[in-house]
């Protein structure tokens, strides 16, 4: 007895036409384009090498991975519903809105995702049929893009820390590091607050972390911090409530007395250029180093891990 026919089950002309025209038209620029579909189809490496993105035109890479999906439809069916579906559930579109006519380009995104959108749901039984398995596809495609996301993020941070470096205005290099530091913290999702002042009392800001409040105080001096600084803070921790920790950050490192004196008991810890750099390279997660250096303050009282030392102990 003859098997069915698959044709039934395959996705219409109409609605890869309708993909080739919401892909081409959701991104203005070329990067963030060829950054989306790399997302999409990071498991398929094969399609990418025939995608001539350099050379082409966002419309172009579009048709060409578009017919490559419709020529090998039974191989790609799950990967053509994941982008069909992740395009059809896109609302805004913040590099169109940011361009000048913005407002007309976002106009015909819409329209082109909307077509798209109509068609996915005329496609009801080949997407219900393979439809966990594209959401599967397009969750993972998102995971890396934001991953890219976040190691640009680190790059450009730690160019405008390199450039903090060579400043020589002082109290613009402060404003400028204050900045430097809400944005860091903010990327590792630490809720930071920006500098704030109480009664008596100034805070260079303030932040969340593992369910501790912490308070912050930031300096980028010639010298290094001695004890006096880390004395002041430490009686500024002790007013506030009894969750509350410190960090303190010195770009010019700590004295060895101060060191000492926190070395056995201390309600904070620390940071240094050293440290900064250490994330900033992505060698390790801003949230471990806190982690890290909060168990070593909790069992050894010290306030002041190196993270060479950190990675010493890894090796």
């Amino acid at each position: 007895m003859p098997q069915p026919s698959n044709r039934s089950k395959a996705i219409r002309p109409a609605a890869y036409t309708a993909l080739v025209e919401a892909l081409a038209t959701i991104y203005w620029n070329k990067d963030p384009f060829e950054l989306y579909v790399r997302a999409m189809l990071k498991d398929h490496s094969e399609l990418l090498a025939q995608l001539s993105f350099p050379s082409s035109t966002k419309r172009e890479v579009s048709g060409q991975l578009v017919n490559l999906l419709q020529a090998n439809e039974a191989r790609y069916l799950d990967l053509t519903v994941a982008l069909m579906l992740d395009i059809a559930d896109m609302e805004t579109f913040p590099n169109l809105t940011s361009q000048q006519d913005g407002e007309e380009k976002v106009t015909k995104a819409t329209a082109a995702v909307a077509e798209l959108r109509r068609w996915t749901a005329k496609q009801r039984e080949v997407i219900a049929e393979h439809e966990a398995h594209a959401v599967a596809i397009a969750e993972s495609a998102k995971q890396a893009q934001d991953g890219r996301v976040f190691a640009q993020a680190h790059e450009e941070l730690k160019q405008r820390f390199i450039v903090m470096h060579s400043a020589t205005n002082p109290q613009q290099r402060g404003r400028d590091f204050e900045g430097f530091i809400n944005e860091l913290f903010a990327l590792y999702d630490l809720e930071p607050r920006v500098a704030y002042s109480l009664d008596h009392e100034q805070i260079d800001g303030a932040f969340s972390f593992d369910t501790d409040h912490y308070v912050l105080e930031a300096k980028w001096w010639k010298d290094a911090i001695g004890r006096r600084e880390l004395d002041v803070f430490k009686s500024n921790i002790e007013r506030k409530g009894k969750n509350t920790l410190g960090l303190y950050i010195s770009m010019s490192n700590f004295t060895s007395d101060a060191l000492a004196v926190y070395s056995l008991s201390t309600p904070f810890i620390t940071m240094d250029g050293g440290d900064f750099m250490a994330v900033l390279d992505q060698r390790i997660r801003l949230d471990e180093l806190m982690r890290r250096k909060k168990r070593h303050a909790s069992e050894s009282g010290h306030c002041f891990l190196p993270v060479s030392k950190i990675f010493s102990e890894s090796d």
